[in-house]
């Protein structure tokens, strides 16, 4: 016999849980406290356990309580995104967002993640390139949005934030120590000019080992200890790490990372992707 458990007493219980008590919990969900503790009371009797612990001043969870809090969010977001995707359509529609091959990772997948839960019928179209490509794109029209990494912003953007290159290379890898050094970067690459100008005002000789346009072949050199490579602090690879060098490199230049926007379609819908993205990289 097939037992459902009921929705409404599970949000209920999470929003409980999440805020500490029932009054609270109540004013939330624009319930009567009656209300929300019938709820909480039939959830229980249908699980024959106490989800409450009600011995304190602050109603707390029990160890069951505990044990199906967990289960009662994914529940709930399941249900949710069930509702959002067949029944929302009150915004619908395509974005083009455009973002540097060495920035996407780690905040682009969360925040596409949380966009498409949000507005489950507006597609996002992601194209990674180069800054330089991404800003001819957007000039055309072809992005609705941009990331950037730059020097400095042009007129019509805005700084997210702002990040010291650093260099990288294979873990424990030995490619630094070489004279002259050997370096890996895409033909487009903005950062090589500067690396470049550090590199012989330091005194340091160097080659370009590797040269490609594809980030995919770079990052496969530099993790097999041929080259070093520089990204933004943070925006390396799993599989790459900040050298140690302890001063045998060259200190390197800062570069912003910057959002352009289309004056066209400002709704709610762009509006809230744009936020989203102001809010990731600004925590970096």
């Amino acid at each position: 016999m097939y037992r459902n458990l009921d929705i409404t007493a599970l949000r209920s219980f999470v929003t409980v849980a999440d805020t500490g008590g029932v009054t609270k919990a109540a004013g939330f969900l624009n319930l009567t406290q009656s209300a929300v503790s019938m709820q909480l009371k039939r959830l229980e009797e249908m699980l024959g356990v106490e989800l409450m612990d009600r011995s304190a001043r602050q109603i707390g969870l029990s160890a069951a309580g505990e044990q199906l809090l967990g289960y009662a969010r994914r529940i709930l977001a399941m249900n949710d995104e069930v509702f959002g995707r067949l029944t929302n359509q009150e915004f619908e529609g395509e974005i083009t967002l455009g973002v540097p091959h060495d920035i996407v990772y780690p905040a682009i997948p969360q925040v596409l993640q949380q966009f498409n839960i949000d507005y489950p019928r507006v597609k996002v179209h992601l194209l990674a390139s180069f800054t330089v490509k991404l800003m001819e794109q957007f000039s055309q029209g072809v992005c609705d949005v941009i990331l950037t990494t730059e020097t400095a912003v042009s007129p019509g953007g805005e700084t997210l934030t702002e990040l010291e290159l650093q260099w990288i290379g294979a873990p424990g890898g030995a490619a630094w120590k070489a004279r002259p050094l050997r370096l890996a970067y895409e033909h487009r690459c903005i950062f090589r000019k500067d690396v470049v100008t550090a590199l012989d005002k330091a005194g340091i000789p160097w080659e370009m080992a590797v040269e490609s346009d594809s980030t995919r072949a770079i990052e496969a050199s530099v993790s097999a200890d041929l080259a070093v490579h520089t990204v933004l602090k943070g925006m390396n690879a799993p599989y790459l790490e900040a050298i140690q060098h302890g001063g045998a490199l060259p200190n390197l230049t800062r570069k912003q990372i910057n959002l352009y926007a289309s004056d066209l379609d400002q709704g709610p819908a762009k509006q809230a992707l744009i936020e989203a993205i102001r809010a990731a990289f600004r925590t970096l």
